[in-house]
């Protein structure tokens, strides 16, 4: 991915996560206006969730900008981690709200109270259209960046909340089942738990240097091992910076009749795993073991040493070091 293409695409998140806070906040308004007009605990509830998700959806906004910011000498690899700090807080507030709303629902559950059923319908729908529009603007990018899955979550979260308030409403509406408005605020809990679970999960393996999920590691390994010229790899090490940038560091074993193509070797492994893994930051370090025992080596020791410089160059520490 080039630069270009790569701040084209920021650009457009970032364009995304604006109308989804303009979005939010209009849904914000609406459904606690309406859940205290109508005395409805599923909206009142959607609404606190509403409310996270602007603080989620801030957060995330923040996170892009800070991540744009260039890489200074104390901060090598830039802001890239505040997208899995922002993803923390999301997850972490959503199992927050989550519990709230199942004790409210589990005290209107045991005392159930008349809500007006149609207006809660009407105000549920324009929340659900709000919402569907905001996870339009963030979907595109869902899959490649762990910051707007978890906005993303939190937007999908209240559409299906809204269509449940929305049946519930035209249930509650014919039947005057009361209770349906604590069993729906109950559901919408479940809905929040599933989803920060997901984004926790994958924020805290991200922050304790997990290899990234997507990249099987044996198959990366049999990959290097089969480039022309290599020997063996070991002390390989991947991880994620954030959601989207994977790191590699490895030490690649050259065979001794490929050392003085040993920069080409290097380059298509990094070429390879830049197209098959996208892994775009990699710390290869070349060497040779079996030179140390090979003819080559074992020549130079039978030659006479001209001078103690000379001789120190051939000691059996002959190692390469490409980066």
């Amino acid at each position: 991915m080039t630069e270009s293409t790569h701040n084209h695409i920021d650009r457009s998140i970032t364009r995304g996560f604006g109308l989804a806070l303009a979005l939010t906040a209009i849904t914000l308004v609406a459904e606690v206006a309406g859940g205290v007009w109508t005395n409805s605990l599923a909206l009142l509830s959607d609404a606190a969730h509403v409310f996270m998700d602007m603080l989620a959806l801030g957060l995330s906004w923040m996170a892009i900008v800070l991540a744009n910011r260039p890489a200074t000498d104390q901060r090598t690899y830039g802001w890239h981690r505040a997208e899995i700090f922002a993803s923390l807080i999301n997850g972490a507030t959503l199992i927050f709200i989550a519990v709230g709303i199942l004790h409210e629902a589990w005290a209107r559950f045991q005392h159930p109270e008349a809500v007006k059923s149609k207006e809660m319908f009407i105000i549920a729908a324009i929340g659900l259209v709000m919402n569907l529009v905001a996870a339009t603007q963030l979907h595109g990018h869902s899959h490649d960046d762990l910051n707007v899955r978890s906005a993303f979550l939190h937007v999908m979260g209240d559409a299906v909340a809204s269509v449940g308030v929305l049946v519930g409403g035209v249930i509650m509406l014919y039947t005057q089942m009361y209770v349906l408005d604590a069993l729906i605020s109950a559901a919408i809990a479940v809905i929040i738990v599933f989803g920060s679970v997901r984004v926790l999960r994958e924020a805290t393996h991200i922050l304790l240097e997990g290899a990234p999920r997507n990249i099987d590691l044996p198959e990366v390994v049999a990959k290097i091992r089969a480039v022309d010229g290599v020997n063996d790899i070991h002390h390989l090490h991947v991880w994620s910076i954030c959601s989207h940038i994977s790191a590699l560091s490895a030490h690649i074993d050259i065979e001794p009749d490929y050392r003085l193509r040993q920069g080409e070797i290097i380059g298509e492994i990094e070429e390879m795993l830049d197209h098959d893994y996208h892994i775009t930051h990699t710390t290869l370090q070349g060497e040779c073991s079996r030179c140390l025992a090979g003819p080559v080596i074992q020549q130079l020791k039978h030659r006479p040493r001209r001078s103690s410089l000379c001789s120190h160059g051939h000691d059996g520490h002959d190692h390469d070091h490409t980066h």
